[in-house]
């Protein structure tokens, strides 16, 4: 299909020429950035239904503000497409999310226009208060404005922002898209509330509750907000919005697909704050594009894609994903027994619960982007005698560290955590790497911690972990496509703390835990190509160690090496730490291990992810090279 004709957008070269235009032009500007987003997007494949959302927006606020100085905060930053087309970044756009490409997110390594690096949601509101203090203490920044969905507004540390804000009463203009839609269809009594802002009532159609904003507002919509003014301060709603008790001026709801709607209430705000402002927008995910409009995740998260069709180029996988075989299992347990549940936060699909869902939706919770909520729920319901699981990818789960330490740990309630997306993720670079679980659940007293080798491991592992009634425990897995090994009918609950042995050598042991069982076998076979002897283990479990497997790997062998899909400070430095208590680094053995390097690694495939890691199977067997004495005589293992 023949790239789309871009007359307008082909003057822009950065925000300073939208200001040539005059208001019909940054219409059409409006319309031709959503087809230059859909082009590129159909090469590349990313977030585009979120990006379609704000169009017309991308386009009024680099045409009211005066980015960079004006500070732009994109909530998570996966629809920020269109910005970075406005901001001098249209000739790589078609490298989105690919290895030395841009990112598909906010960041501020790649743009002076990125002021603030996102991926995570519900951060904005904070950033951009940061900034205005910064403003207000003399430093070269300008207007603050952060844009938020109605999903990531739900989020606890949001309103802690908005409670702030309104006390501190500075000059903050907040954006909020409401889309009715995140990732998932949003849920809680909040989305409840903004729908019931959205009504066909007078009151509803705009809401405007600053008289000083009123007079710099054209007649009609004038009319209608000093309307609006008036229902809310009187019986409809004596208290004014939620919004207004928490300090703020309110305009809205606005059509966030209306240019001149938002350039004259920008121009309006930008003129006439004093203080905090929320603007409340309503939007359409997936805007523009039929296909995304009528899916039912509104094209999120899409493959490359053909425009005219809207059909996705997906690779058709070999195996089932870890995810998809991770609810069945999930599934085949929660039929097992009635006590298990699952709780996720606003990925049931994501995280494969959603199989769950469909046949048990009331042992089903989607709590929304509330992870450290969904973690005390969590431990509350296994604290009332049932075995949730509370599955959330890693790079997320992080949100949730304090109350994992202090409410489940701490009280050592069993808390089945299911950690998707653990590893290297591949386009979604470093902010979505779940390279940090395994060390910052494997210091927490009483945690059992498990890795899956495979897709048929992992459905041993869901079946462990509902039989597991001791205290917290963790199953982690990545992303992606399984071994394509065969599956058990049902899962078999493991030996907690036991590994096994995959092959046995007499030179060198290599200690794998987790998805990287592959690598290493593949090493393993190049090594014996070289004429060295090796065994391979299958740890299994990061916390408790296998101490037997551990002594027998260390005694009969000169080198032992650990691999695994985590940063410094999980798996190998608990094997160091047992090593050492045990005196066995005293002798001859030789230690290494192998993980992620100590720095965060760019988007990329995860093939070239964990190859820039240093952990291909070429990488393994260079480690054993440099390290193994090969003459060196050893009894055979378990001698």
């Amino acid at each position: 299909m023949a790239a789309p004709e871009t007359p307008t957008l082909d003057r822009v070269a950065g925000p300073a020429d939208l200001k040539s235009l005059d208001d019909q032009g940054l219409v059409r500007l409006a319309g031709e950035l959503r087809e230059e987003v859909i082009d590129a997007v159909s090469q590349t494949g990313g977030h585009l239904g979120s990006s379609l959302g704000v169009v017309e927006l991308s386009v009024a606020l680099h045409a009211v503000f005066n980015a960079p100085m004006d500070k732009i905060i994109w909530d998570v930053g996966h629809q920020c497409y269109p910005h970075k087309i406005l901001t001098g970044r249209r000739d790589r756009i078609r490298t989105l999310r690919q290895k030395d490409g841009l990112s598909g997110f906010t960041k501020r390594s790649e743009s002076a226009f990125d002021p603030f690096g996102a991926a995570h949601s519900s951060t904005s509101i904070s950033a951009a208060l940061g900034f205005a203090v910064a403003r207000d203490m003399g430093q070269a920044t300008g207007e603050a404005i952060a844009v938020i969905g109605d999903g990531a507004i739900s989020a606890g540390m949001a309103y802690e922002a908005l409670n702030n804000a309104g006390d501190q009463k500075r000059r903050l203009i907040v954006i909020l898209n409401d889309n009715d839609m995140s990732i998932a269809p949003p849920v809680g009594a909040l989305s409840h509330y903004l729908s019931a802002l959205n009504g066909d009532t007078p009151l509803h159609s705009l809401k405007q509750l600053a008289e000083g904003f009123e007079a710099g507002l054209p007649g009609p919509i004038r009319d209608s907000a000093r309307r609006a003014r008036q229902l809310v301060r009187g019986a409809v709603r004596p208290g004014g919005t939620i919004f207004e008790e928490l300090g703020f001026d309110y305009i809205g709801p606005i059509d966030g697909h209306s240019v001149p709607d938002l350039l004259a209430i920008l121009r309006a705000v930008r003129t006439r704050a004093t203080g905090p402002v929320l603007i409340h927008l309503r939007t359409v995910k997936g805007k523009g594009y039929a296909p995304a409009e009528a899916a039912a995740d509104k094209y999120h998260g899409v493959a490359k894609f053909d425009v005219a069709s809207g059909a996705q180029r997906k690779a058709k996988p070999n195996a089932p994903s870890y995810t998809s075989v991770f609810g069945q299992a999930l599934t085949e347990a929660a039929r097992r027994d009635p006590a298990v549940v699952a709780v996720t936060a606003a990925m049931p699909a994501g995280t494969g619960v959603n199989q769950m869902a469909e046949a048990f939706p009331a042992r089903v919770f989607d709590v929304g982007i509330a992870e450290q909520h969904a973690v005390t729920f969590a431990a509350g319901m296994a604290a009332g005698g049932l075995k949730p699981f509370c599955a959330i990818y890693s790079t997320f789960l992080q949100r949730a560290y304090d109350q994992i330490v202090h409410d489940v740990a701490l009280q050592n309630l069993p808390v089945r955590f299911a950690i998707d997306r653990a590893g290297l993720v591949g386009a979604d670079g470093a902010t979505h790497a779940g390279a940090f679980d395994l060390a910052y659940l494997g210091n927490l007293p009483g945690f059992t911690i498990m890795a899956a080798a495979d897709e048929a491991e992992l459905t041993h592992m869901v079946a462990t972990a509902a039989a597991f009634d001791e205290g917290p425990i963790a199953l982690r897995y990545p992303r992606g496509a399984g071994e394509g090994v065969t599956l058990p009918e049902c899962g078999t609950p493991l030996e907690i703390g036991r590994g096994r042995v995959i092959s046995e050598g007499d030179q060198v042991a290599i200690l794998s835990l987790g998805a990287h069982l592959a690598p290493c076998l593949e090493a393993a076979a190049q090594l014996r190509s070289d004429g060295v002897s090796v065994t391979v283990a299958d740890a299994r479990f990061a916390k408790p160690l296998d101490q037997d497997l551990i002594r027998q790997l260390a005694r009969h062998h000169p080198l032992l090496i650990t691999v695994e899909q985590g940063a410094a400070g999980g798996f190998g430095a608990h094997v160091a730490q047992f090593l050492a208590r045990e005196a066995l680094l005293d002798g001859p053995l030789k230690f290494r291990m192998m993980g992620l390097p100590d720095r965060f690694i760019d988007q990329a495939s995860p093939e070239d992810m964990y190859a820039a890691a240093g952990l291909t199977a070429a990488d393994i067997r260079m480690k054993v090279v440099e390290a193994l004495v090969p003459d060196r005589k050893v009894t055979p293992l378990r001698a």
